[in-house]
């Protein structure tokens, strides 16, 4: 008797666990339906988070998870797909407020010019100068509404805050008049001996115009000019840098940075088109580095163009001909070789649209083609999400992470413009995607 009653509790205790095997594959069954047939598009709808809004004055709330992500990350990329997307820059509005209000981020480092930057962060600091004017100043794919939004949140959020959030410029192209007067006033302050020597190199290559239209007529120089500049702005570099000072000399630092700045302006000029691509990244990333050490460890928010944030040690951006495609290592590879994961680059990216070229233009941005990454986030029920990339997933999911990489590219260029190089996984840590766009507006 008491050996049937013992097999009966066992055959009981089988039953049970039968019958918890059987409900947890019903389950997983439920929970994986929609990745039978498409497991990349059922991945990324089981695991993408809904955003409420694009509005970028709304609450920020929903972002929740986005903040998970970024975690420890004390550098962000926010990387556009393209410019002139209106909804886009709205999204990376609000993540730049989630990254400033509720994690302490203090800095903006942006796709600017140095000395631009200057003026913009005095704007948003002490509410100096004319936002009409700076926003003229700005980079042409900078120069809309949405754009100026973001600076007046920033003036407003520094006027009311005591720990001011800083703008830096981490590009050189449009190098102003202000970089060289700021180190022939340092020269003249703490070296005066040397003033006239720095003048011998200094004067040669000071802008004589307007910054944007002295760079249109600088492309017509001979080459031989351009290289006697370069040698030129390398002089004043060297002369700066051989000061005495003392470490941790603030004043010291910035006028070198000036100084930098004016050298690689002109060496930028003097190369070979892919070279001075590739320049332009390596620059960038060491302006941005620089500034993080000058600040004291600021936590830093860097927007730009996503072939500039992502993680793509070999980038390519082809084009139609007979424009020479683009191949770079971008700032953003750099930026990970430095500061591993502590670097976080979030694309943001959409479905289909229209977006402004400048100049009252727009183009048309279709659906991505098969072959292009963003294919599967068409698939989301929601206007806009963001999506972790670094969750668990399944092998057929982990082949299109880390498969060669192919996405949209220029849009004044065409439909035939793409981008490619690496792979999902290695250009991106998070997606915040937006199922349509419009054009931003012309500020």
């Amino acid at each position: 008797m008491s050996r049937r009653i013992l097999t009966l509790g066992r055959r009981t205790r089988l039953l049970g666990v039968a019958v918890a095997v059987t409900a947890l594959l019903v389950t997983a069954a439920i929970a994986n339906a929609d990745t039978q047939d498409e497991p990349v598009s059922g991945w990324v709808r089981h695991n993408a988070t809904a955003l409420d809004t694009v509005d970028a004055t709304g609450p920020l709330n929903d972002l929740e998870a986005l903040r998970r992500s970024v975690d420890d990350a004390f550098v962000v990329g926010l990387g556009e797909s393209v410019h002139g997307a209106a909804e886009e820059t709205e999204l990376k509005h609000r993540v730049l407020r989630l990254l400033v209000e509720r994690m302490g981020f203090r800095t903006v480092a942006w796709e600017e010019d140095w000395t631009t930057g200057l003026l913009i962060d005095r704007y948003i600091r002490t509410g100096e100068g004319d936002l009409d004017e700076l926003m003229s100043g700005m980079s042409g794919q900078y120069q809309t509404r949405e754009v100026a939004e973001v600076l007046r949140w920033l003036r407003s959020y520094n006027a009311e805050h005591a720990h001011n959030v800083r703008f830096v410029g981490v590009e050189y192209y449009y190098t102003r008049l202000s970089a060289y007067n700021a180190v022939a006033a340092y020269v003249a302050e703490n070296a005066p001996q040397r003033l006239r020597e720095l003048e011998e190199h200094l004067d040669p290559i000071r802008p004589t115009t307007d910054i944007k239209e002295y760079v249109r007529a600088y492309y017509g120089v001979r080459v031989e000019d351009k290289e006697r500049n370069a040698r030129d702005a390398r002089e004043v570099h060297e002369l700066v840098e051989s000061l005495p000072h003392t470490d941790g000399d603030g004043a010291y630092a910035l006028a070198l940075h000036h100084a930098r700045q004016i050298r690689s302006f002109y060496e930028y000029y003097a190369l070979e088109f892919n070279q001075a691509n590739q320049h332009r990244e390596a620059h960038a990333a060491a302006n941005l580095r620089w500034w993080r050490d000058y600040s004291g460890g600021d936590e830093i928010a860097y927007w730009a163009a996503s072939p500039h944030t992502a993680n793509a040690p070999d980038l390519r951006i082809a084009v139609p001909a007979p424009d020479p495609e683009m191949r770079f290592a971008s700032a953003g590879s750099y930026l990970r070789r430095w500061y591993g994961d502590g670097y976080l680059s979030i694309g943001f990216t959409f479905d289909h649209g229209r977006v402004y070229l400048g100049d009252g233009r727009t183009a048309d941005q279709p659906k991505p083609k098969h072959e292009w990454f963003e294919k599967p986030f068409g698939d989301v029920r929601a206007d806009q999400f963001a999506l972790d990339l670094r969750r668990f997933a399944p092998p057929p999911v982990k082949d299109w992470l880390e498969g060669p990489i192919r996405t949209r590219g220029l849009p004044y260029a065409g439909p035939d413009s793409f981008i490619d190089g690496g792979s999902l996984a290695q250009w991106f840590d998070v997606i915040v995607h937006r199922q349509t766009v419009s054009p931003a507006h012309a500020f």
